[in-house]
């Protein structure tokens, strides 16, 4: 059988893999990456000399079907991000649905489960997950409001991925729209990396917080609303 693994690598420290990862990703015959730059060094911390092809979400329908011919010609592949789990708010969706719908049962698509900076802010976030709505990146402008009216309405916890660039303006709308009703919000920021950071509070005082430091809205951010 041939394979496509769907393979989970680290957001922050790359001690944060499992032995089997690290095994598949020396026994497959490629590795596609986002960017092959950030995935070398991961394979190079562990001796990995798989070879590597850039797949990410401008690389079209000529190189999937590059992809697509590796796999029929029976080369088993890797697939992983820059970090996390692929195919979570990622690109890589489109090639697992393109497989599946081309190859069929000529190939097994095989998670290898790994980090997710998603499933990592729910686990310390102290708020209910046994039920959560995910959203991913929200839109830039159109449609913004209309999610955030319906986040701030929900009665499941809801998490969303939010740039640097955007997050105070994020939460500004956030405290705009939910006109003055009780919100739990907690932002994690550079999850597993040197400078980790989970702050907790209701959404006055997260805003505060990041105007009073400037310096801290920088990394990548997770936002946890209650």
């Amino acid at each position: 059988m041939i394979d496509l693994y769907i393979i989970g690598t680290p957001i922050g420290n790359l001690e944060d893999i499992t032995l089997r990862a690290l095994r598949i990703l020396k026994e497959v015959d490629f590795v596609l990456c986002e960017d092959t730059r950030v995935t070398r060094k991961l394979l190079d911390k562990y001796e990995i000399k798989t070879p590597t092809i850039s797949y990410h979400s401008f690389s079209g329908q000529i190189k999937t079907d590059k992809i697509l011919e590796l796999l029929k010609e029976g080369k088993n592949i890797a697939l992983v991000s820059d970090a996390g789990t692929p195919t979570i708010s990622d690109p890589g969706f489109q090639l697992v649905s393109q497989v599946k719908e081309k190859l069929g049962d000529k190939v097994m698509v095989s998670p290898i489960p790994g980090p997710s900076a998603l499933i990592s802010a729910l686990s310390v976030s102290g708020l209910p997950a046994d039920a959560f709505t995910f959203y991913g990146f929200l839109p830039r402008k159109k449609g913004k409001q209309t999610i955030v009216k319906e986040i701030l309405n929900s009665k499941r916890t809801s998490v969303f991925y939010e740039s640097p660039h955007r997050i105070i303006k994020t939460l500004n709308l956030i405290k705009e729209l939910s006109e003055n009703q009780e919100i739990k919000i907690v932002i994690a920021r550079e999850l597993t990396k040197m400078f980790e950071q989970v702050i907790s509070g209701d959404i006055d005082k997260i805003i505060k917080y990041f105007e009073d430091n400037p310096d801290k809205i920088k990394g990548e951010f997770v936002v946890v609303v209650g």
